[in-house]
């Protein structure tokens, strides 16, 4: 073995994760099996995000620093063999951000080590990595507790010389979840034509920004679920659940290099129709009731009002189906993106031995709730509360594994773009 034979860092009570504002204590250890000359031994404590124009690539084209703080342990001097701790502690500012890893670009929190030995001797470096978690309470959000609803009208021709129309109209339960909450979904499909349409298909969508010398969008499909179509001249509801899995948190306060969104979007591919809710992923969840998606004082999730045609049917078959419309059916589900008991999905997570969030505020010097380890462009990642996510009698929906990454497609629009009506003009990337 060589003279220094451990060198590395460790922090007080074996912590990895931090909010801003905190403390962050922990010692430096060195055992020699040899005295060692040194210059100085220094540790240092960094925060900073960079971006890449190519996935996977770590020579970052922007960088932004977000807090470099250095202590000196030790100056000139000489250490005997042996076991040797030199303590420190760094103050973490209270305006850093959530950590973050991706394709395209990471933030990332560290203490490094440094022995800095004698002219020609080798210095001796080491490093640890941990995260920064800046809860993000969606009761803070605008809005936050107004239904989330959404509605197009698809006119399409068939048969040639015949035209029908579709209407879409799909809405969530609430604008904001937590990790393990249960996302409750309702669509429903009005087909004003005689031909059926294909299946329909809800999508849970994460779109992550980076600002490089120009905007580059990963966009990946968290969860999936298809229901079946719906038959001429009938009126249907289509009702499921989507359990929303550890996911990092919309936007990342304090970064101006990366932004994340979420999406839920529930489409048609015959006739082409696609209504877009934009929804939020946080740490502290709504606490207020839920709203009916539609007017309608005490109506549950499925009490949906009629959609009033534009035009009454003028054909014959129109007019003798029409009366169908009044009466929705209940669509089926199809298929799910990934189907798995919620037992095996979180059967793997570290759990803390107790937890630091009591009334939605998390205790500065205690222990985090459990902590998930997720998939994807994640880090590790704890949610609210000490306890599992809610049971569902429905099958729940699990994030599937990200083998590889697709080039990423034309961005959905923003959160302000949906309220204005606007479209995103942001670029994509080129291979």
């Amino acid at each position: 073995m060589g003279r220094v034979q451990l060198f590395e860092i460790r922090l007080s009570h074996g912590r990895a994760v931090y909010s801003p504002g905190e403390p962050l204590a922990g010692a430096v250890r060195v055992r020699l099996g040899a005295p060692l000359s040194f210059r100085a031994i220094r540790v240092t404590c960094t925060g900073s995000c960079g971006v890449s124009n190519k996935a996977n690539d770590g020579a970052w084209v922007v960088e932004e620093s977000y807090f470099n703080s250095s202590l000196s342990l030790a100056d000139k001097g000489s250490l005997p063999a042996g076991e040797h701790s030199f303590p420190f502690q760094f103050l973490l500012p209270s305006t850093a951000p959530t950590s973050f890893e991706g394709p395209f670009g990471r933030i990332v929190h560290q203490v490094r080590a440094t022995i800095d030995t004698p002219r020609f001797s080798k210095d001796h470096k080491c490093s640890l990595v941990f995260y920064i978690l800046s809860p993000l309470n969606l009761n803070s959000i605008p809005d936050i507790e107004q239904p989330n609803v959404a509605s197009t009208t698809k006119k399409f021709s068939y048969k040639l010389v015949k035209t029908g129309s579709v209407v879409l109209t799909a809405s969530t339960d609430l604008r904001g979840y937590v990790v393990g909450q249960v996302l409750r979904l309702q669509a429903d499909i009005e087909n004003q034509s005689g031909k059926d349409t294909g299946p329909v298909v809800a999508s849970l969508l994460q779109k992550v920004s980076y600002k490089a010398k120009r905007w580059i969008y990963d966009i990946r499909t968290i969860a999936e679920v298809e229901g079946a179509g719906v038959k001429a001249w009938r009126r249907a509801q289509w009702q499921e659940q989507i359990l929303v899995p550890a996911l990092p948190q919309s936007a990342l306060p304090g970064c101006s290099l990366i932004h994340i969104d979420y999406y839920l979007q529930v489409s048609m591919k015959a006739p082409e129709a696609t209504v877009t809710l934009p929804v939020f992923v946080g740490n502290i969840a709504v606490n207020h009731a839920p709203l009916s998606p539609l007017p309608g004082p005490g109506s549950p999730l499925g009490a949906f009002s009629p959609v009033v045609p534009s035009a009454p049917p003028e054909e014959a078959e129109a007019v003798a189906g029409a009366s169908h419309l009044s009466n929705p059916v209940s669509l089926s589900t199809k298929s799910h993106s990934q189907q798995q008991p919620l037992s095996a999905a979180l059967g793997s997570v570290p759990v803390a031995p107790e937890s630091c969030a009591q009334d939605g505020i998390l205790a500065p010097h205690s222990l985090h709730p459990p902590l998930c380890v997720s998939t994807g462009a994640t880090v590790p990642y704890f949610a609210e509360g000490s306890g599992g996510p809610v049971p569902t009698t429905s099958t729940l929906i699990l994030p599937p594994e990200y083998s590889s990454w697709g080039y990423p497609y034309e961005a959905p629009p923003s959160y302000e773009q949906s309220c204005g009506g606007g479209t995103d003009a942001g670029l994509t990337l080129e291979s």
